[in-house]
């Protein structure tokens, strides 16, 4: 499994009763939380899209010193509630944070816009609350889910990466824009950067890779 760098099987609630999958990464942050400091400076919070990442390009994460924590299929509920094992614990300088899209999709119940934002914000002033330094991404586009059809992520991704943005202005952290450079005219993801029109191949990781190590050296 090596340093736990968002690789492995995707085995979402391995243990019985393990809702927010605690279980995924336990033996990963052992070996996390080991390395020098220099080598586990941000923590990448995230879905299928923070996971899927890593296996794209491994070398981004290795060579960043980033510690992927995504995991498929994840609503911002679920990782509130490993917030503190997955990224507090493992003392980062940084957390990038990319979530929303499961909960638009309904994996896990109907949920308001206000509420995933407020999963976001709770994130956020956890991992401030720690001295770790937040940055909010945009939602990526999609302009339908393939397993959650009629739920309108066009019209509902949009507006809640409104709120992102407000929230990131008004609360002094920073706002990683992918949507504007990843979405088409129908604020769906083009299919020469997506795989099934939600999920990034290496193309459009590499544009999101260019966003946000931009942000991270701009703060860091």
């Amino acid at each position: 499994m090596g340093l736990g760098y968002g690789i492995g099987t995707n085995k979402v609630m391995a243990q019985k009763g393990d809702w927010a999958n605690f279980h995924r990464y336990e033996a990963a942050n052992q070996v996390v939380k080991a390395l020098p400091a220099s080598e586990r400076k941000v923590v990448f919070m995230g879905n299928s899209i923070t996971e899927g990442w890593y296996h794209n390009d491994s070398s981004f994460f290795k060579t960043n010193h980033l510690i992927g924590r995504g995991i498929s299929g994840q609503t911002t509920s679920q990782m509130l509630v490993r917030f503190r094992k997955d990224v507090i614990d493992l003392h980062p300088k940084a957390v990038v944070i990319l979530a929303g899209t499961n909960d638009i999709a309904g994996n896990t119940g109907d949920i308001s816009l206000d509420n995933i934002m407020g999963n976001l914000a709770s994130m956020a002033e956890l991992a401030k609350a720690h001295g770790i330094k937040v940055f909010l991404c945009s939602v990526t586009p999609a302009f339908d889910y393939p397993w959650s059809k009629g739920k309108h992520p066009d019209v509902k991704i949009p507006e809640l990466n409104e709120l992102i943005k407000a929230y990131a202005s008004k609360n002094h952290v920073t706002y990683v824009d992918y949507f504007s450079k990843l979405a088409d005219n129908r604020n769906g993801m083009p299919a020469d950067l997506a795989v099934d029109g939600v999920h990034p191949k290496l193309a459009g990781y590499k544009i999101m890779e260019q966003i946000v190590l931009k942000s991270l050296k701009k703060v860091l």
